[in-house]
C-alpha cells in the first residue's frame, strides 16, 4: 500500500471532515496561524485529463481537467481496439477525479508535447469503479515512459480502493509517452492524469551520501534519477491540501509516523513570522515557498518537556519502503522556537548514522525563523527490516543553548535503479518491457550482440596486429599525445600533450596501449616511479586473486601482490564503472607525484597496459592502526607504541599542510587511513579527497563536504569552508580513538555515547576519562603523559578551527607527552628507586621539569 492508499481520499465521509476541519482551522478569525498568499507559476507544461469524463471538471482548488474527448488527440491504442469508458456515478470517493475511468484491453499510449524539458510532475490516479464488462479489481497491467518503468503487473491491493501515485521525473525531450500494457488476457485503466512542469530551483544535482559504514560523501547526479514520491509531511502541523500548494502537492500531518509520540510536541508561529532568504542568496539549501509552502515552515514538531524528561533521546519517524531501491529524504528546517542566535543545537540521524551533528540552524542561515532545507541519499544497501528511520535530538554534547531539537517537514522519495525501474528490476528497451537479471546485468538480446561484436573484433584485431607491424618502427607522436602516462603527469609540471587544448585529455581507460620503455622514460624523470608491465602485476597478484584482496574503496580493489625478488607490493586497481573513483585516482597521482616523506606512503609506480589504471604503492605489512586498537585478535600496542603512531602520523599531516607551496588539506584523516610498516611506523595514506590549501588570499577552500563520519568537523560540515584545521578536528578523534580503543561512531551504543569525540570530552570534564580508556593501558600511563595527550585532543575538537591548534603544535605535544612519558618509566625500571623518589620525579613530571621541551624534527 502507498502512502496516500492510507490518505483520508480513500474515505470519502474522512475526505469531508479533513477538509471541513481544515477549512474551518484557516478560516476562523481567532487563529492566530493564517497562511499568506502562495507564491505564484505558471508551468509551461500542464496537461490535466480526467480520463473516461463526458465533460471539463472543475476541482474546488481552481483547476480545470480536460474531458475525454478533449485529450483523445493525446491518446492511441492498439488497431481496431476501442477503449471502452466507464462514467458510472459512485459515492466511494467524494473527489470528482474519481467518478470516471479510461478502460484499455489492449496496450495504449498518452502522447504529449513539451515545450520545456526538465523536471515534470507525474500524477496518477486509480479507482476500480463498478462497470458492466470489466471487473477493474481484477486488472493487472504495467505502466511505463519511453525510459522508466513505473509500475510493473500492477493491481489494486485488496485493502484499498483509491491509489494515487505521484512521480517527478525528468523529462529531456520534446515528448513524453505514458504507456499502459496490460498483462495477457487482462486489461488496464486509469481514471486521471497529472503532467505538469515543476519549477528548476525545485531539485538541485546534489545531495549528501552515506553508507553502512559511516562513510559520508557528495552525491552527484540526482538528476539522472526518476523518483516517486512515498511520503509527504508537514511535520508538527495539519493536512495541507492542494489549494495551499502552488504545486499542488498535498502534505500530511505526521503524527501517524512518529514511534513514540510522547517524546514530541507540536509547535507553531503565525506563517507571516517566517522570514524567507533572498533569491540570490548564496546560501546552499536556503528554501523558497516553491520548495514547501509557509504553512510547513511555521510548524514543527520539538522535544516534549526537555526540561523534565531525561535529554539523551531522540525523536523518530518510521517509514516503511522496498529494500531494493535507495531514497532521497529532504529535509526541511525552520528554527521557530528559539529566541536568540546560536540557542538551538541539535542532532540529525538517518538509520541510526549521524547526517549532520550540532546543527546551529542561525549559523547557516544568519537569522530566525529562516526555512531551510537539506537532501539526503540512502543507499538501498544502508536499510534494514524494510524501513528507514528519520530521528532528531539534542546535542547534549553542548554545554549552551536549548536541550532541544526541531524537524518542520520531510519528504521521502524512491529514486529509481539500475536498470531505470521504480517497479523491481524491469527495464524499457524499445517498446518492450525486459526483465533484468540484477546479478549479470545483461539481457540475452546485449549477449548475442557481445558474440557478434567479439567475432568481428577478433577479425579486427588480426588486421590491426599486421598494420602495427608495419608501423612499429615509426615515431609514433600519437601515443605521447594519448599515453595514461601523460595522464599521470603532475598540474605543476608543464607538458606540451597534458592540458593543452580543450577535449586534448583522454579518460585514464580510453582504449590506447602505449609503450613500456616511453612511459618508464616519463616516471623516472618526473618521480612517478617504475612503469610495470601489466603481465608482471597479474603474476604478482596470483592474477588478481579475490584471495589477495587487501582493501576495496570506490575506486576499485587493493591487491597485495609479490615480485620475483619477494618486493611485496599494495596494487590498487582501478574499476573504469567508477566515476568516483576516477576522479580520487586522479588527485592521489597529483598528491602523490609532488610529495615525499618518511611518514607518508610512498607511490612506487604503475601500469599503463591494456586500457587498465593500476598504481603501484609500498605495501605496509602491519595494515592500518584501526586493526592494532580493536576489532582484532592483534596484540594491544603499549603507550609509548601508541605515542609514537600518533607522533609519526602527525609529523605526515604537518608535512602535507606545510611543505608544499600551497598547502595539502587531506579531508579523509582516520584510523583506517594510518598505516603501519613491519616496524609500526606509521605513514598517511589515502589521498583521494585531499584537496589543495587555500591561497595567501583566501581564509578557507570552498567545497562540498566529504569526508567519514565521527571524524567530519562539524564546522566543515555546516558551512562548507575547508581549511588545515579540519584535518587537525579528524586527528583529534584519531586520538580519543587510541587512547579509548573503539570506534568513532558505535550507534549500538547509548545515544551520549554514539560519538566517541563528544562522549570522551564530556567525560575528562567530568574527571570520569579513566573510565573509559583501554583496559590494556591501565597502570601503564603515567599521569602527565595523559593529561598532556588528552589536551592536544581536546584542543583539536575546538568548536571552530580558529581555536585549534596548527598540526605543528599538535606535534609538539605529542613529542612532550612521549618524553614524559619516557622519563615515568626510566624511574620506574629503576633497580631500587625509593617511593619518595618516584612520587617526586612524576610531580616533576607534572610540572615539565623532567624532561627538556622536544625538539621536533616537523
Amino acid at each position: 500500500m502507498t502512502v496516500l492508499e492510507k490518505h483520508e481520499m480513500g474515505h470519502p465521509r474522512l475526505l469531508s471532515l479533513s477538509l471541513l476541519l481544515f477549512l474551518l482551522f484557516f478560516s476562523s478569525p481567532q487563529t492566530s496561524l493564517s497562511a499568506p498568499s502562495p507564491p505564484t507559476f505558471k508551468p509551461p507544461d500542464n496537461y490535466l485529463l480526467d480520463c473516461g469524463a463526458p465533460k471539463t471538471t472543475d476541482l474546488p482548488d481552481g483547476r480545470t481537467f480536460r474531458s475525454d474527448p478533449q485529450s483523445s488527440s493525446f491518446l492511441s491504442t492498439a488497431e481496431n481496439v476501442q477503449a471502452a469508458t466507464s462514467n458510472i456515478s459512485t459515492n466511494i470517493s467524494s473527489s470528482p477525479l474519481y467518478l470516471t475511468a479510461r478502460i484499455f484491453p489492449e496496450r495504449s499510449t498518452y502522447t504529449f508535447f513539451i515545450s520545456q524539458p526538465g523536471r515534470h510532475w507525474l500524477r496518477l490516479y486509480f479507482y476500480p469503479l463498478p462497470h458492466t464488462l470489466f471487473n477493474l479489481t481484477n486488472a493487472i497491467f504495467t505502466v511505463a515512459t519511453d525510459t522508466t518503468v513505473l509500475l510493473h503487473d500492477f493491481s489494486i491491493p485488496l485493502d484499498s480502493s483509491v491509489v494515487f501515485k505521484e512521480y517527478l521525473l525528468n523529462i529531456v525531450s520534446n515528448r513524453f509517452s505514458l504507456r499502459f500494457l496490460p498483462l495477457k488476457d487482462s486489461f488496464a485503466f486509469i481514471n486521471a492524469i497529472e503532467l505538469v512542469s515543476a519549477p528548476d530551483t525545485l531539485m538541485t544535482d546534489t545531495a549528501t551520501a552515506f553508507s553502512p559504514t559511516g562513510e559520508i560523501a557528495e552525491f552527484t547526479g540526482v538528476s539522472k534519477f526518476a523518483l516517486e514520491i512515498l511520503y509527504r509531511l508537514n511535520v508538527g502541523g495539519d493536512l495541507i491540501v492542494t489549494d495551499n500548494d502552488t504545486l499542488g502537492r498535498t502534505w500530511r500531518p505526521d503524527s501517524s509516523f512518529l514511534k513514540f509520540a510522547p517524546m514530541a510536541q507540536n509547535v507553531s508561529i503565525s506563517p507571516k513570522s517566517v522570514n524567507y532568504l533572498p533569491d540570490d542568496s548564496n546560501v546552499g539549501g536556503h528554501a523558497t515557498p516553491l520548495i514547501a509552502p509557509t504553512l510547513v515552515y511555521a510548524s514543527a514538531v520539538e522535544t516534549a518537556d526537555s526540561n523534565v524528561i531525561d535529554p539523551n533521546f531522540n525523536i523518530t519517524w518510521e517509514f516503511n519502503v522496498d529494500p531494493n531501491f535507495s531514497y532521497l529524504i529532504r529535509m526541511h528546517f525552520c528554527d521557530i522556537v528559539s529566541k536568540h542566535l546560536n540557542d538551538l543545537y541539535f542532532n540529525v540521524y538517518i538509520n541510526e548514522m549521524i547526517g549532520i551533528s550540532q546543527f546551529d540552524l542561525s549559523t547557516i542561515t544568519s537569522g530566525l525563523a529562516v526555512p531551510y532545507y537539506q537532501d539526503f541519499v540512502v543507499n538501498a544497501s544502508s536499510i534494514s527490516n524494510q524501513t528507514v528511520l528519520v530521528q532528531v535530538g539534542p546535542a547534549s554534547e553542548v554545554d549552551s543553548g536549548t536541550v532541544n531539537a526541531i524537524l518542520n517537514g520531510l519528504e521521502v522519495m524512491k529514486m529509481s535503479n539500475s536498470v531505470g525501474s521504480l517497479d523491481g528490476f524491469f527495464s524499457v528497451e524499445g517498446s518492450r518491457i525486459i526483465y533484468r537479471d540484477p546479478n549479470s546485468g545483461i539481457s540475452s538480446k546485449k549477449r548475442l550482440i557481445a558474440v557478434i561484436g567479439l567475432i568481428m573484433s577478433v577479425g579486427g584485431l588480426i588486421m590491426l596486429a599486421v598494420v602495427f607491424c608495419r608501423w612499429q618502427k615509426r615515431p609514433h607522436d600519437w601515443e605521447k599525445r594519448n599515453s595514461f602516462s601523460s595522464w599521470l603527469l603532475p598540474l605543476h609540471v608543464s607538458h606540451s600533450s597534458f592540458m593543452t587544448k580543450a577535449g586534448s585529455h583522454r579518460n585514464p581507460f580510453g582504449s590506447h596501449k602505449s609503450k613500456s620503455g616511453y612511459s618508464g622514460f616519463f616516471s623516472s624523470t618526473l618521480g612517478i616511479g617504475r612503469c610495470f608491465s601489466f603481465a608482471e602485476l597479474q603474476e604478482a597478484t596470483h592474477n588478481f586473486d579475490e584471495k589477495a584482496v587487501i582493501g576495496v574503496g570506490g575506486f576499485g580493489k587493493v591487491y597485495l601482490g609479490e615480485l620475483e625478488d619477494k618486493t611485496q607490493l599494495a596494487v590498487k586497481r582501478g574499476n573504469p564503472q567508477s566515476e568516483q573513483g576516477i576522479n580520487e585516482f586522479q588527485t592521489e597521482i597529483q598528491m602523490l607525484s609532488k610529495l615525499r616523506h618518511r611518514h607518508l606512503v610512498s607511490l612506487i609506480g604503475y601500469c599503463d597496459e591494456q586500457s587498465e589504471m593500476i598504481l603501484v604503492y609500498e605495501y605496509m605489512s602491519n595494515g592500518p592502526l584501526r586493526d592494532h586498537l580493536y576489532d582484532s585478535n592483534l596484540p594491544p600496542l603499549s603507550w609509548k607504541r601508541r605515542l609514537e603512531i600518533c607522533i609519526g602520523a602527525a609529523r605526515g599531516l604537518h608535512y602535507l599542510h606545510t611543505g608544499a607551496a600551497q598547502g595539502i588539506i587531506h579531508r579523509d584523516v582516520k584510523t583506517t587511513n594510518i598505516l603501519l610498516d613491519e616496524k609500526l611506523v606509521a605513514k598517511v595514506a589515502d589521498f583521494g579527497l585531499s584537496k589543495a590549501g587555500p591561497s595567501l588570499e583566501q581564509t578557507h577552500v570552498s567545497t562540498a563536504v566529504k569526508g567519514s563520519f565521527g571524524y567530519l568537523d562539524p564546522e566543515y560540515f555546516r558551512m562548507q569552508q575547508l581549511t588545515e584545521k579540519s584535518d587537525v578536528y579528524s586527528f583529534g578523534v584519531v586520538l580519543f580513538e587510541v587512547l579509548c580503543c573503539r570506534p568513532a561512531i558505535n550507534p549500538a551504543l547509548p545515544r551520549e555515547q554514539v560519538n566517541l569525540a563528544e562522549w570522551a570530552m564530556q567525560r575528562n570534564r567530568k574527571g570520569l576519562l579513566e573510565k573509559i580508556i583501554d583496559p590494556h593501558l591501565v597502570g601503564t600511563i603515567c599521569p602527565a603523559s595523559l593529561k598532556k595527550f588528552v589536551e592536544a585532543a581536546e584542543k583539536c575538537l575546538a568548536d571552530y578551527g580558529v581555536d585549534r591548534p596548527s598540526m605543528g603544535d599538535v606535534l609538539w605535544n605529542l613529542e612532550y607527552a612521549l618524553q614524559l612519558q619516557e622519563a615515568w618509566g626510566r624511574v620506574d625500571d629503576d633497580d631500587d628507586p625509593t617511593e619518595a623518589n618516584s612520587s617526586k620525579l612524576i610531580v616533576m613530571a607534572e610540572s615539565g621539569s623532567t624532561a627538556a621541551a622536544p625538539t621536533s624534527t616537523r
